[in-house]
């Protein structure tokens, strides 16, 4: 009868033990056209269990599928026999007894002792001869050691009937099997654990029984039947419905390959089908035995009309457009696993008219052989089915959207805040009073009733459930007539989803025992209004735990602090507020959070039910927060003009998009999504002054301190207070993809206030926060902030202090961060040798992340930077810097090739030494973690993080063709969430990627969020717009049950991805002006920009099948490139799209690519440090851990061929007064004779252990350098100093040894090294020549090529070179004939000799002999003349 079963009632085991039973008549027909059953006794009660559906042929709707499937167990099986399993304890919700027995090794049973003991009772008895054990996921020595099996009649007295002793499990999942004599059928059997393998917790993934028979089991009829729900769910409450106690379950097997369908009957009812009828219900598939193939997602409720018609044949779709037969549930990946789903259709668009005669539920699948299970709740037919009304955008927006998340699994991992738009203050409902970080689940916190409950009304200022909340404050209402009790169960009322109502303007919920609590925001205050219903109404004021003070007074005065969650800077929370009834009855409490902040006031209600509390907070004083309330809620305000306020500033946020061609489903995921971009981040600062002249201040939380500043009292705090506009609560790990690209489009006033909020971070505390919270947490790999604010700015954004930002980032990329560099709360980890191996190394956990995201934002800041020399705010003084400032970071960004193991093909981590962590045999892309190189996923989803440099990478990878074949298999592979890897254990992040169901794809996880869109440098973009839609269409589903979202949402980053691929746009290469293009998702969508302007983007012929692009117009002009401009947005657009439901060419050929870093077809040329011998050992070590005075000219010899360099870098040392005022550079060929290639004066090292770089104005292939202090200290210290030089490239073909002429070139890099070429050479358009040590006896021509690079070259005839796009350096070189360089880049000519004339002219720049001159025996013209 299925894998297991539990007796619930009577009536229930005896349809376990029939297949095919019609049940006494529980649910007689009842004509009319509503229906509804949750499967609890109160309801109307399946007519039949396990019993197939006929047609009205009277042939069974069955094939291929069987209720007791062969479940892969030992043979003999008797698992489906049993009706009850208990156990000494268990670890509820997942880790249940019931797991035991699902036949499932990846679920296990858990119990916190070091021994325990599993009961099973059977229905009838059984002689047990066999059984298995199967070991658990995790922790070996959780394993079972020793043992008994024993027997039971009556299941008092026990029978011993086999021992085991010093058993091990060396494999995790691993059954072993035991035999054993018995003649005696008993009806209880029992496991006793008496030992484990050394912990204190006793774990067990399967427990099989079976009587020996090794005879097939005979079909029977799919299970369903109703029992107590799913034994565990990541998100539900387990062994209970969606609803009530109880689900209907089906399960079964499919036994063939192709399709294997069953339909059972259920209900038999009489319902008319009206115009307007709509099913719904919730279904919960099970992710059974952990396959992949999903099959138990192949289900859906189908009903039986009178007419011989079912609902699965009359294309009914449900809510989202998804085909609403089993197939097409399955198909279209539309049911998550292991979570409630629900489904809605309108049936009067397709069965109008008809009468429902029978309610089934069918399986219908082709994925083949396999076992599947799930359940089904609150079926419902109804003709009216309720509607919202929207009346305003605001009211689309959904505040429990995301909460139905848990640790195990999120699905948003939100919590219904109720604020205004980036408020101080979050307020929200509580349905564990006790959590600081799971402030409110949907359904797993549900009561005994399977109630979802209320503990508390809290101000909350929690950023994330995994960051934690802090500067917690609690109220919650009480009817009791006596002094209430604080117990946080106690005082709990519960209450229905659909009695409460939740916005972003207005939190508001009706009770079970109908007193109703009502919550209106503004920044720093709150007004509440509570309506009880009897004759005395309570508050009870308490908080998270003990860390804080309350006072409450009989004139209905409330004042008290917080110091909930202290650390990272956060400081004590004052509170102060008011209510508007006299209190009859006010005192301490006990049983809450704590003597010191739990207390109650109490009311007369028998006359006058409402009470209204008015509430503020502040992080300066007491009477601050006092002030605050008297500037936010005026005397004479209501609640409702509260509300009103609160709606119009969401009104205002969220009216920016509007669109067309929505369902209401759609409109709602939309303004949701808004109202989660601009919740966060959040104000931190006080209008200290008035509200016609305000004066902001704040209290600096800028800091990793855990403890409250000296001087803090229980009325004020000892921070500093300091003017300005601070902002908090950011993770720009996740928030840099998207959300602050979202800023700089639909808000970029408020993201210029926002980016001036977190540069007080570092006005205050000297950085800026990786991970606000509100100051630095030790969190998430980069400093992301850098290109997140380069990004605000170079899309045109200027009010905020832009060189401020600018050198907080400078700051965060060439700064060696305080305490151990490798672990820091600030600053980049590991920069003290990064910055100069170009590489972080194993020795920083997530090394390889740190690096990646590093790249990417030393990208944004080199576009800052080439910005900013060209604003014309720039003083002329800072320009130059500005400049070669943005070269050296524009080479850094390349620096991820050093991370790029070309022997693996994947990026990988590497020691000191340069060594990779694994070869390539041992390599595995699917392991997550790789043993700390990457943050939250594996080296699959970290293969195509160089979203700035698409080119580039795919260059790595061996071009566009294969970058589009490795993302291809990226999306084939399947992500099993089975190889934790270094993280240890199974984590969220894991299941979600799974589930996702896209192969490796992590969409669930921020980091990975721009991978599909890589296809477009790829030149197939096609690609990206059919995964793009598919993730809009099925991921972000189940808002109205708190889903929403396919993982944590984080401060609007998943929000704003939905926002940008909605309107067919993406941020890919953050940190720079430009947007790829995708496939936009509504018929008509309009940004509203801040300066009046419109973008629209109008899609007419879109659909759910029309998804591709044909062709695009912007502003009426044909537009072929996947990639469009900030600029051609910024002053209004309209962008007309063509679909269809094919891939076109558009957008497919090489001039439609996005802008790279790295031209196309080229490979990726970071600048890179010389290597030399010579000088003091910690100038040229790779570290800055090592300083050294340099007291004297410090000179250095180039190991091997030189390079050109030009740039360098000096490193200052960790004293301050130490650092060179100024230097000259200078280089040699000969170490002889030198030559000044750089000079600087007056120069300034901010900060100690920076590095510094300078662009070399006189750059050559020099083979000696020196370096010579020219002013401030008397001994400069300096902990490293770098020659940059970018590499040669490649040499296509080397040549050696004799050459008999001519030497024609016609493509690639040709490269001579100690060759002798008898005769002429000629070096064509688009190739290269690097000589080396060569002689060439023949004249050279050189016309349009690439680059001509001469070194140390004889050349026994005439040179000529013109046209080259790129280097031109001779140098050292003897030319016996003349000399003519014309219309090239900027030739280098120096310390050689030229047997004729030298002539040149118009060359982009003149000529130079870096002050090594040349001996001319003929005449010098042109722009050669002075040489």
């Amino acid at each position: 009868m299925g894998r297991h079963r539990m007796a619930i009632a009577a009536a229930l085991a005896v349809g376990l033990a029939i297949p095919g039973t019609q049940l006494p008549a529980a649910a007689a027909p009842t004509p009319g056209t509503d229906f509804f059953s949750s499967f609890d006794s109160d309801d109307s009660l399946p007519t039949w269990t396990n019993t197939v559906e006929t047609d009205a042929a009277g042939k069974p709707r069955m094939s291929g599928v069987t209720g007791n499937p062969d479940s892969g167990g030992i043979p003999g099986n008797i698992n489906d026999t049993i009706v009850d399993v208990t156990a000494n304890g268990d670890n509820p919700p997942n880790e249940t007894v019931r797991r035991v027995i699902d036949g499932d090794a990846t679920t296990k049973w858990l119990v916190f002792e070091p021994t325990g003991w599993v009961r099973a009772q059977l229905e009838t008895p059984a002689t047990v001869v066999h059984y298995a054990l199967t070991s658990a996921n995790d922790v070996p020595e959780r394993d079972p050691k020793d043992w008994e099996l024993q027997g039971s009649t009556d299941g008092d007295t026990w029978v011993t009937l086999d021992t085991q002793t010093g058993q091990d499990f060396p494999e995790r999942f691993q059954t072993k099997e035991y035999r054993f004599s018995n003649s005696t059928e008993y009806l209880h059997y029992r496991l006793n654990i008496t030992a484990n393998h050394g912990t204190d917790i006793v774990q067990l993934a399967d427990l099989q029984l079976s009587n020996g028979d090794t005879t097939p089991k005979p079909p029977t009829p799919m299970y369903s039947v109703v029992d107590n729900g799913p034994a565990g769910s990541p998100t539900a409450k387990a062994n209970a419905g969606w609803s009530g106690k109880h689900a209907l379950r089906y399960s079964g097997g499919q036994t063939v390959d192709d399709r294997g369908y069953a339909y059972n009957k259920i209900f038999d009812v009489d319902i008319a089908v009206t115009a307007t009828s709509e099913l719904s219900y919730l279904i919960f598939p099970e992710l059974t035995k952990g396959d992949l193939d999903y099959p138990s997602t192949y289900a859906a409720i189908d009903l039986a009309f009178d007419d011989g018609t079912y609902l699965s044949d009359l294309d009914a779709a449900d809510q989202y457009g998804f085909g609403l037969s089993p197939q097409a549930q399955g198909t279209t990946k539309s049911l998550y696993a292991d979570q409630w789903n629900i489904k809605r259709t309108s049936l009067g668009d397709v069965a109008a008219g008809k009468r429902i005669d029978r309610i089934l539920i069918g399986y219908d699948s082709t994925t083949g052989p396999g076992t599947f299970r799930g359940w089904v709740d609150d079926i419902r037919v109804t003709a009216n089915p309720p509607r919202p009304t929207y009346d305003r955008v605001s009211d689309y927006a959904l505040t429990t959207r995301g909460t139905n998340s848990t640790f195990d699994f999120s699905r948003g991992n939100t919590f219904p805040a109720t604020a205004v738009p980036h408020g101080f203050n979050f307020w929200t409902p509580m349905t564990n009073a006790g959590s600081n970080s799971w402030l409110y689940q949907y359904q797993r916190d549900n009561n005994a009733d399977n109630r979802p409950t209320i503990q508390a009304f809290t101000a909350s200022h929690e950023p994330s459930p995994w960051i934690g909340d802090r500067q917690t404050f609690q109220v919650m209402p009480s009817t009791a007539t006596d002094t209430p009790n604080a117990n946080r169960t106690a005082r709990a009322l519960a209450f229905q989803h659909a009695n409460e109502t939740a916005k972003p303007h207005y939190y508001g919920v009706t009770f079970d025992n109908g007193l109703k609590t009502e919550i209106a925001p503004t920044d720093h205050a709150a007004m509440f209004r509570f309506t009880f219903t009897g004759d005395r109404g309570n508050l009870i004021f308490d908080n998270l735990n003990n860390q804080g003070g309350l006072t409450l007074n009989s004139d209905g005065t409330v004042t008290g602090f917080s110091d909930t969650r202290l650390g990272s800077g956060a400081t004590r929370m004052f509170v102060y507020g008011t209510v508007d009834r006299p209190v009859v009855a006010h005192g301490g409490l006990t049983g809450g959070g704590g003597d010191n902040v739990t207390g109650y006031l109490a009311f007369d209600t028998s006359t006058a039910k409402v009470v209204t509390l008015r509430i503020a907070t502040s992080l300066i004083s007491l009477d601050q927060a006092r002030k605050n309330l008297a500037l936010e809620i005026a005397e004479n305000d209501t609640f409702d003009s509260v509300r009103a306020r609160a709606q119009d500033l969401w009104d205002d946020k969220l009216k920016v998009i509007e669109v067309e061609g929505a369902t209401d489903e759609q409109l709602v995921t939309l303004y949701s999504n808004l109202y989660r971009l601009f919740l966060y981040p959040n104000s931190a600062h006080e209008n200290v002054g008035t509200a016609d002249a305000p004066e902001w201040k704040h209290a600096v939380q800028s800091s990793t301190s855990s403890t409250l500043p000296p001087g803090t009292t229980p009325t004020e705090t000892g921070a500093d207070v300091v003017a300005g506009k601070v902002y908090v609560n950011n993770g720009f790990w996740d928030t840099y993809r998207t959300t602050w690209p979202a800023y700089a489009l639909f808000s970029p006033t408020m993201a210029g206030e926002l980016v001036d909020g977190f540069v007080q971070q570092y006005k205050d505390g000297g950085w800026v926060s990786r991970w606000s919270a509100p100051g630095y947490r030790n969190l998430m790999t980069g400093t992301s902030s850098d290109v997140s604010f380069a990004d605000v700015y170079v899309k045109g954004v200027r009010n905020f202090d832009v060189r401020a930002a600018y050198d907080a980032a400078v700051r965060n990329a060439t700064v060696v961060p305080p305490g151990n560099p490798n672990n820091s709360s600030v600053g980049r980890k590991g920069l003290q040798d990064s910055i100069f191996r170009g590489y972080t190394s194993t020795a920083v956990s997530e090394g390889v992340s740190w690096g990646l995201e590093g790249y990417i934002n030393d990208f944004g800041i080199a576009n800052m930077a080439a910005e900013l020399a060209d604003d014309p705010e720039t003083p002329e003084a800072d320009r130059a810097r500005y400049r070669e400032e943005a070269e050296y970071f524009r080479s850094r960004a390349l620096n991820y090739v050093h991370a790029f193991d070309p022997a693996i093909d994947f990026f990988q981590g590497r020691d000191a030494s340069g060594q990779w962590k694994s070869t390539p045999e041992t390599y595995e892309p699917h392991v997550w973690g790789h043993e700390h190189d990457y943050t939250e996923t594996n080296g699959w989803n970290f293969a195509f993080h160089v979203p700035h440099d698409g080119q580039g990478l795919a260059s790595l990878y061996g071009g566009r063709e294969a970058l589009a074949e490795k993302l291809d298999e990226f999306f084939a592979t399947p992500e099993t969430g089975t190889f934790p890897g270094s993280y240890g254990g199974i984590i969220h992040e894991m299941r979600e990627a799974r589930d996702v169901r896209m192969g490796m794809w992590g969409f669930s996880n921020q980091v990975s969020h721009h991978i599909p869109w890589m296809y477009n440098y790829a030149g197939q973009p096609a690609k990206t717009q059919k995964i793009v839609r598919e993730v809009l269409s099925r991921l972000y589903l189940g808002s109205e049950i708190g889903q929403g979202y396919a993982g944590d949402e984080d401060n609007g980053e998943t929000s704003a991805w939905y926002l940008f691929s909605a309107l067919g746009l993406y941020p890919l290469q953050v940190g720079s002006e430009n947007y790829v293009i995708g496939s936009p998702l509504f018929t008509k969508a309009t940004v509203h920009l801040d300066n009046g302007k419109k973008i629209v983007v109008n899609a007419p012929n879109n659909s759910a099948d029309n998804v591709y692009v044909q062709g695009l117009k912007v502003n009426g002009k044909k537009h072929d490139q996947t990639w469009i401009s900030h600029d051609m947005l910024a002053d209004g657009a309209v962008l007309d799209f063509s679909m269809g439901s094919s891939p076109s060419s558009w957008g497919s050929g090489e001039k439609a690519l996005p802008t790279s870093l790295t031209p196309s077809g080229e490979a990726p040329q970071p600048l890179s440090d010389t290597p030399v011998t010579g000088g003091p050992a910690a100038l040229s070590d790779d570290t800055s851990t090592t300083v050294t005075p340099v007291e004297a000219p410090v000179q250095w010899a180039v190991e091997g061929t030189p390079e050109k360099v030009t740039h360098y870098t000096l490193t200052s040392g960790p004293d301050d007064g130490t650092d060179p005022a100024g230097w000259s550079l200078q280089g040699s060929y000969d170490g002889d004779t030198w030559t000044t290639i750089d000079s600087r004066t007056n120069e300034q090292f901010t900060w100690r252990l920076q590095t510094r770089s300078f662009a070399v104005e006189q750059p050559g292939r020099y083979l000696h350098y020196r370096l010579t202090s020219e002013g401030g200290s008397s001994a400069p210290v300096l902990a490293e100093v770098e020659l940059l030089a970018t590499a040669s490239p490649a040499c296509t073909e080397t040549v050696s040894g004799d050459v008999k002429g001519p030497l024609k070139i016609d493509s690639g890099v040709t490269c001579l090294s100690g060759a002798t070429v008898k005769g002429p050479v000629t070096v064509r358009s688009g190739a290269a020549l690097h000589a080396v040590d060569s002689t060439i006896s023949g004249p050279v021509a050189v016309n349009g090529a690439e680059a001509v690079v001469l070194q140390k070259v004889q050349i026994g005839g005439p040179l000529a070179v013109s046209h080259v796009t790129g280097e031109v350096s001779i140098e050292r070189t003897t030319v016996k004939g003349p000399v003519v360089l014309t219309q090239n880049q900027a030739p280098v000519i120096a310390a050689g000799s030229v047997g004729g004339p030298l002539s040149c002219s118009r060359n982009a720049v003149a000529p130079t002999d870096n002050g090594v001159p040349n001996s001319v025996k003929g005449p010098t013209s042109g722009q050669c003349k002075d040489l």
